[in-house]
């Protein structure tokens, strides 16, 4: 539960006047999806997980859009590099996955990151659930990374970035049980 002191910090920090609600076919889904977003952008504000920070001028002109800037964790092979995550919110969210992406000048060398940026990671497609947030995406994005032992692209890289859609979320991954995942098929 939030209370008055975090809202008026909130309203500081990001003046929640700039996203006004609008309608958007459904009305109640778009205000759902809005009160969970404004929810979701103060707990990444006052507790960020690990290396993580809320740019905060990417939220200031939309709320369905954020960059997150994060800092390699201590004792990983990515220790000290700096990358920017990508978030992208559809009126249907929480009960859709965001688009989440690497972007910018440094994309990691995973393996199940493309050097556009695309993150294979079942939490953002097949296994969602609405109970998921923002921070445990970013915790699962920091623990895919730490837990790396090689700095490598995907086996397919070159071929799935010539052939895929801009939208991560068109693609269909296949995932074997060690969670790796390779494509299935790239849709439009």
């Amino acid at each position: 539960m939030l209370s008055p002191r975090s809202v008026t910090r909130a309203r500081q920090l990001l003046p929640l006047r700039l996203w006004p609600r609008r309608s958007c076919g459904d009305g109640s889904i778009m205000a759902s999806m809005q009160k969970r977003l404004q929810k979701e952008l103060l707990a990444l504000q006052n507790d960020p997980p690990p290396g993580m920070t809320l740019n905060e001028k990417s939220v200031q002109n939309s709320i369905t859009q954020w960059i997150v800037d994060m800092e390699g964790a201590p004792g990983t092979l990515y220790e000290g590099e700096k990358f920017q995550l990508l978030f992208k919110f559809s009126s249907r969210y929480p009960f859709d996955s965001p688009q989440v992406m690497f972007t910018g000048e440094n994309i990691p060398v995973h393996p199940h990151v493309y050097s556009n940026g695309h993150i294979c990671l079942s939490i953002l497609t097949e296994d969602w659930s609405p109970a998921l947030s923002v921070q445990s995406v970013c915790l699962s994005i920091i623990s895919m990374l730490s837990s790396c032992k090689e700095k490598r692209r995907p086996p397919d890289n070159s071929f799935y970035v010539r052939t895929c859609n801009k939208n991560p979320k068109k693609t269909k991954w296949w995932y074997h049980e060690l969670k790796s995942a390779f494509i299935l098929s790239i849709t439009d």
